[in-house]
């Protein structure tokens, strides 16, 4: 394959692969926004979103590889099995997503696609790369009540490839657009490499320590779990965690491949940590606006533009809007409060909840994952 004149060999040493998808939108009271281009004015979309999958739904294509593939059942979903496909796991939604968004979707060069282990940050991460690349459209000094993340849940505004192809061949992913497809997914990096191998288009992927992932996973398991169901026990979910077998698990797995190729191929893949994020949150949101494209002017630094989009995607200012204290969007098979992905966002929290033991066993997971690659979490 080749990315941008450079060629790649897909070997055991360069690719090492994971998937991921978390939430799903249908929720139209929440209306995203597109920018005419011509007037460079808002337009509100009446956007009416697939309706979300029933398991007679799927296709025969679907049904006949769910039929023959690995599947392990779980307490703490709604769905009652994961099934293993590409060494990942997903729900049967899932699967028929990654089949069609393998055969259909192909990356435009301009694309720029966030992708993400479930809990690592993404809501951040979105809410971040969208007013980056339309700080110019809506500038958080002067039209502060007119902001589309001042109404929507940041992950409203990016269409989803994972929800998106679970119901549709072939869904329309240009209506959130505006100079660039600003686009999301859980994805692991094989699922998705088919549709990237011919494109310049760019990834963003963020990483977090798997003690605080396990432990954010967890609890927003616990609110998408069905009612009649115990929640699941940490300890049950934290086994099932380290052995790799929970939605787009092994975690491992997904965070190497998107390391290596971002070795390989920096143009291509910028990769960040949500702890370093978290402690120089200015130089790296520089660093991602670099990367996207949309660099800060000296004039936009110095002028406080780069405060302003941090204050305006911080978790204390988010989590406090209204659309997040009190609306409600579909993810998977059930309603979810938007205050769902606004828990704590902290980093060290796992030392909360987790054992000395726990944390041991992970971190000697980790350094034998990683070690070999110059990775550190």
């Amino acid at each position: 394959m080749s990315f941008n004149g450079a060629s790649c060999t897909r070997s055991d040493s360069i690719f090492s692969f994971t998937c991921k998808i978390n939430f799903c939108i249908s929720d139209i009271s929440y209306q995203p926004y597109k920018i005419n281009d011509n007037t460079c004015k808002l337009k509100r979309l009446k956007i009416s979103l697939p309706p979300r999958r029933r398991e007679n739904k799927f296709t025969q294509e679907t049904r006949d590889m769910l039929s023959s593939m690995p599947k392990k059942k779980v307490r703490w979903m709604l769905s009652d099995h994961l099934y293993q496909y590409q060494n990942f796991w997903y729900r049967a939604e899932e699967i028929q997503g990654i089949l069609r968004m393998q055969r259909n979707f192909k990356a435009l060069d301009s694309d720029l696609i966030i992708s993400t282990y479930p809990k690592c940050g993404t809501t951040w991460l979105k809410a971040l790369s969208f007013a980056i690349i339309n700080r110019h459209h809506f500038n958080t000094a002067t039209s502060k009540e007119h902001h589309p993340l001042l109404t929507n849940n940041p992950h409203l505004l990016l269409p989803s490839l994972d929800y998106h192809y679970s119901n549709d061949q072939n869904p329309d992913l240009k209506c959130f657009s505006v100079n660039n497809r600003l686009l999301s997914t859980h994805f692991h990096l094989e699922g998705l490499l088919e549709c990237i191998k011919d494109s310049k288009c760019k990834l963003i992927y963020i990483c977090r320590d798997p003690k605080d992932t396990v432990i954010s996973y967890w609890h927003f398991m616990a609110k998408l779990g069905p009612k009649n169901l115990e929640t699941s026990s940490l300890e049950e979910f934290f086994e099932k965690f380290c052995e790799g077998v929970v939605g787009n698990g092994p975690f491992w797995d997904h965070v190497l491949g998107y390391w290596k190729m971002s070795l390989q191929f920096p143009q291509k893949v910028l990769f960040l940590r949500y702890e370093e994020l978290k402690r120089e949150p200015n130089h790296h949101l520089i660093k991602l606006a670099q990367f996207l494209g949309y660099p800060f002017s000296a004039e936009e630094e110095n002028e406080g533009v780069v405060e302003e989009i941090l204050k305006l995607c911080s978790f204390d200012h988010l989590s406090n809007l209204e659309v997040n204290r009190n609306g409600k969007m579909a993810v998977r098979k059930a309603e979810i409060e938007c205050s769902a992905f606004f828990r704590r966002g902290e980093v060290g929290d796992h030392v909360n909840y987790i054992t000395p033991a726990m944390v041991e066993r992970m971190d000697k997971i980790t350094q034998e994952k990683f070690l070999d690659y110059g990775l550190q979490l």
